[in-house]
């Protein structure tokens, strides 16, 4: 379930500024994406942190490392990141991955894998206890937040709210997670919103959308070409070399740089001022993930960040920020037309 589009309110930058563009990270332990195991905490990827901070360093941009529980509690996870933090190069965020984040009463599976599936007692306690394991790491207090598998649920904006929390990052538009229990983003966009209790927190989705001339049809389409016979027979390929049909993230996984420019360019038509690049801290470890098996394949993967970066940053004018930069600005606007 996404946020309550009751408590919902538009976000905006004012009137003529730049394209924005953050980084955020998924800091995570290395696993198998098809299995949830509780002693699946390894963080050997972690000492490879720097090669994506080097790129995004180039253009200055200062990522945020939204970080977990196996991170954050482990030497290996969170020295990477400590120097980055305490020099202001980098911001530190939480990432709740419910399998290996304390306390563990939940049956581990797919199901509740997503922390809005946990009960509200138990969602509540995993991201105290989260909260709390960054706060002795890092000695600061995250204010950002992304769930682990988008898994943003029908009691989770209380809990932000209640925890501190001003921004989060969770929901991922034209994406679908319900085929194993997750939320359905198949109808969301990706501008930002004020949302909770008192519309206080910032939700700043993850940057993706369909892209081709379908329009409210799309996400109806794209299961149909995504299911059984029409997936084997790869029409969502075909579609999207038609040009009818394509579903892009804003990504170096999996997306090319003409797929992120393509992005980019079709939602800046839409009116869309902030756009978030994401990955995860484990593909910089070749055979960590799917995207990446390979030196070539990491070398390939950073190649298209820093293309992307350079295009933003000179071909569109745009400038460098973070979530917690956009959220300042946008409360300052919010303020600056207030009646």
């Amino acid at each position: 379930m996404v946020h309550d589009p009751a408590s919902r309110s538009p976000a905006l930058l004012p009137a003529g500024s730049p394209p924005q563009l953050l980084v955020v990270v998924d800091t995570e332990e290395e696993f198998d994406w098809r299995r949830f195991d509780r002693a699946n905490t390894s963080v050997l990827a972690m000492a490879e942190v720097h090669r994506g901070q080097a790129v995004c360093e180039r253009h200055g941009l200062r990522p945020t490392y939204v970080a977990d529980y196996p991170v954050v509690s482990q030497r290996h996870g969170s020295e990477p990141l400590l120097a980055l933090v305490r020099d202001a190069r980098a911001e530190v965020g939480a990432h709740l991955h419910p399998w290996v984040n304390p306390p563990h009463e939940e049956p581990v599976d797919s199901f509740h894998s997503y922390p809005g599936n946990l009960p509200p007692s138990l969602e509540r306690a995993k991201l105290a206890a989260l909260a709390d394991a960054i706060e002795h790491a890092f000695g600061v207090r995250p204010r950002v937040y992304k769930a682990g598998r988008y898994g943003i649920g029908p009691h989770s904006a209380a809990m932000l709210e209640d925890a501190g929390f001003d921004i989060d990052c969770s929901p991922c538009p034209a994406y679908d997670f319900r085929g194993d229990g997750g939320p359905d983003f198949s109808h969301e966009h990706a501008m930002p919103f004020w949302f909770g209790r008192a519309r206080r927190m910032l939700c700043l989705p993850t940057t993706a959308a369909f892209l081709g001339p379908t329009g409210a049809l799309a996400p109806r389409l794209w299961r149909a070409a995504t299911a059984g016979v029409p997936s084997r027979l790869r029409l969502p390929g075909i579609l999207s070399r038609l040009g009818v049909l394509s579903r892009i993230r804003l990504s170096p996984e999996g997306f090319d740089l003409p797929a992120l420019q393509r992005l980019t360019r079709s939602l800046l038509a839409r009116g869309q001022q902030v756009f978030a690049l994401t990955y995860h801290s484990s593909t910089l470890r070749p055979g960590c993930t799917q995207y990446v098996r390979t030196e070539r394949q990491r070398d390939a993967f950073l190649d298209v960040m820093n293309n992307y970066f350079a295009w933003f940053l000179r071909d569109l004018g745009g400038v460098a920020t973070t979530p917690l930069q956009v959220f300042d600005r946008m409360r300052a606007e919010r303020r600056a037309v207030a009646p």
